[in-house]
């Protein structure tokens, strides 16, 4: 039997909104903040691009529990486009491939077809994403010129607002589902506007549960608050139900707890039908998620 490795690092939990910065990957800056924290386990809850940058909720610890919980969410992005050019990855990192003259572009006619993107619809991820092909990454594929086919999936984008419109460039914010690709979204805009088009600034602004005025934190500030000390750090932290806000709660005692976290249903007052509570115990403890059973009990789901 092999050895099994060592853990190293703090038992710190606990959830970090970072403000990723443009010109590294979604790990490489899950990296950077683990290290920073010297935690012993960290994961975040869905990638951003290398240029892009915004919100990517960090969870440190136990929060890694509920990393699939967000990587669920709904996503908001600011996002800028230019017309008229398609480039190799569909934003301003690759090379050009394409040019298309355009008719002029005003607001209405953008109104127009975007709002043919609302709902749920059928998106082709693109070549350079992180998706899987045969246990490979898509882009590893694409560097080296290889391209397969991919199916079309369904995402819902159940917002699209107008920002900005100029002689051959927009800007939109974006409000969709998980598996959303705004790369993809805008070649389809420029596509359904008669031209190409490719991403020149995308920013996640929201995700989930932490909206527009959650306060991110930027790689240059951690490394800056590390200098005081892991106290300082650690008050940065979100608490781990903050990541589980829309689902209700449900109080329990602490023979309760005890019993549910040894894997028993519990009796509850005022269970819901159905679904995922929240559940705390005294003096007000964040257990973990609980799931109702058919017969109006609370069995555990991802306990903390």
């Amino acid at each position: 039997m092999g050895r099994r490795r060592k853990k190293t690092g703090r038992d710190v939990t606990g959830i970090l909104l970072l403000d990723k910065p443009s010109g590294i990957r979604s790990n490489q800056a899950l990296q950077q903040v683990k290290r920073l924290f010297d935690a012993n386990k960290a994961g975040h809850t869905g990638n951003l691009d290398a240029p892009a940058t915004g919100m990517l909720p960090v969870c440190l610890g136990q929060a890694t529990r509920v990393c699939g919980f967000l990587l669920e969410a709904d996503k908001t992005y600011h996002v800028a486009a230019r017309l008229g050019i398609a480039t190799r990855t569909g934003d301003a990192s690759g090379e050009p491939i394409r040019t298309l003259l355009f008719p002029a572009l005003d607001a209405a006619s953008l109104r127009r077809v975007i709002d043919g993107f609302l709902g749920v619809t059928e998106q082709v991820p693109p070549m350079f994403s992180a998706l899987k092909h045969q246990g490979r990454r898509l882009y590893e594929l694409a560097y080296q010129g290889i391209e397969v086919e991919r199916r079309a999936r369904p995402v819902r984008i159940d917002r699209i607002d107008v920002l900005a419109v100029g002689k051959d460039a927009f800007e939109l914010e974006v409000h969709c589902s998980k598996g959303t690709y705004i790369r993809s979204l805008i070649e389809d805009i420029g596509a359904a506007l008669g031209t190409c088009a490719h991403v020149t600034a995308l920013r996640r602004i929201a995700s989930g549960p932490f909206g527009e005025a959650a306060r991110m934190h930027g790689l240059a500030e951690l490394e800056s608050v590390a200098a005081a000390g892991t106290d300082a750090l650690d008050a940065l932290l979100l608490p781990v139900d903050s990541a589980l806000r829309c689902y209700p709660e449900v109080r329990l005692d602490a023979g309760a707890v005890a019993r549910l976290r040894n894997g028993r249903v519990v009796e509850a007052d005022a269970l819901p039908v159905a679904g995922c509570l929240r559940v705390y115990g005294p003096p007000r403890e964040f257990i973990g998620l609980g799931e109702v059973t058919g017969d109006r009990r609370l069995k555990p789901k991802r306990l903390i």
